[in-house]
């Protein structure tokens, strides 16, 4: 087990710092300081070769100038606010108004835009970690409070990778992170995703309106292109009904909160559990020809995100699991995503 650190560029004067995290089976999680972005997930397909899931960059600079989120942390709410803003003990609160009007991810600078310190570096005989940590200032994006935020990603020599999400804030204020990794399991960027199979223990999703915003009202899946309770492939689910791929929060089932995806040609597995309410499948619908690591150019359904996370807009539906983190409180969650391959799963 190690961690390696390694310098990636400079931003505005302040260093960004590279961390990779290596087990003892050869698998690797690297990320950067800025945004907390996860750059690249080495996993094995069933030959026992070692190639990257995620989609990334090179450079800094790449990060810095994408509008795509690869890889980042989000927050200090995920998803979009509607109208950009929502009342807090009978005041209003307006945010940053980044999309058509919504608040969307944290704003323009959100949590995928600082730079975050590395405050701790684990090493133990069976898994590896470094928390990450970031204030928040009151006013920051139009959000209230201070917030210490800490981030600790883990990982084991399972093929276990962990992303822990720590917040306290000195007032009221929403909170809702999530991790916006692109994954593309075939390793290959050559391949898109639409041939992989997903399935999630999740009856209902949240209805949007036209803008993307929930109604605030929950639609069953059953018998839609959203219906992924059995395993199916991505096309197999657009091509019932949703020929632009996915961009929406699907309701997960408490009593398990599980969910998989398959590659079938390079024989890989990732097994998703979460302590979260909903997650958003996102299928890179509108990725645009950025250069990405390799040389190979971007383009849609090259990767698709599982942003676990608290219900969208939460703080504008009071119906809804409340996302609202008291003065003083500890915010919580967790994700692990497991990495195996086909043959050894029964």
């Amino acid at each position: 087990m190690d961690v390696i650190r390694k310098p990636f560029g400079e931003l505005n004067g302040q260093e960004v710092d590279s961390y990779t995290l290596r087990n003892d089976m050869g698998m690797e999680v690297s990320f950067i300081t800025y945004g907390g972005a996860i750059t690249k997930i080495l996993a094995p397909n069933r030959n026992g070769e070692w190639e990257n899931v995620v989609l990334g960059f090179d450079t800094l600079e790449q990060y810095v100038n994408h509008q795509h989120c690869f890889g980042a942390l989000i927050g200090r709410v995920a998803g979009r606010i509607g109208g950009a803003g929502y009342s807090l003990h009978g005041e209003r609160v307006d945010l940053t108004a980044n999309e058509r009007g919504n608040h969307l991810h944290g704003g323009d600078k959100g949590f995928n835009r600082v730079i975050w310190t590395a405050e701790e570096v684990t090493t133990d005989i069976d898994e590896v970690s470094v928390r990450l940590s970031y204030w928040s200032r009151d006013g920051e994006e139009g959000y209230r409070g201070n917030v210490k935020v800490d981030v600790t990603y883990t990982l084991t020599n399972g093929n276990d990778f962990s992303i822990t999400y720590r917040a306290v804030s000195d007032q009221d204020t929403p909170i809702n992170m999530t991790s916006h990794s692109y994954f593309n399991l075939s390793g290959d960027y050559n391949e898109d995703i639409l041939s992989h199979k997903l399935k999630m223990s999740a009856d209902g999703i949240l209805e949007l309106a036209e803008d993307k915003v929930p109604t605030g009202k929950v639609t069953s899946v059953e018998g839609t292109p959203f219906d992924f309770q059995e395993e199916r492939t991505i096309l197999d689910g657009m091509k019932s009904g949703l020929a632009e791929g996915y961009d929406h929060a699907f309701i997960l089932n408490k009593e398990e909160g599980r969910l998989s995806l398959s590659h079938e040609k390079s024989g890989r597995k990732m097994t998703v559990k979460t302590d979260q309410d909903s997650v958003v499948l996102y299928t890179g619908n509108h990725l645009t020809g950025d250069v990405l690591t390799g040389g190979v150019k971007g383009r849609s359904h090259l990767g698709l995100c599982l942003e676990t996370q608290g219900y969208p807009d939460a703080v504008n539906h009071p119906h809804f699991p409340s996302i609202l983190v008291k003065e003083g409180e500890v915010y919580r969650a967790s994700t692990t995503f497991q990495f195996h391959v086909l043959s050894d799963m029964n």
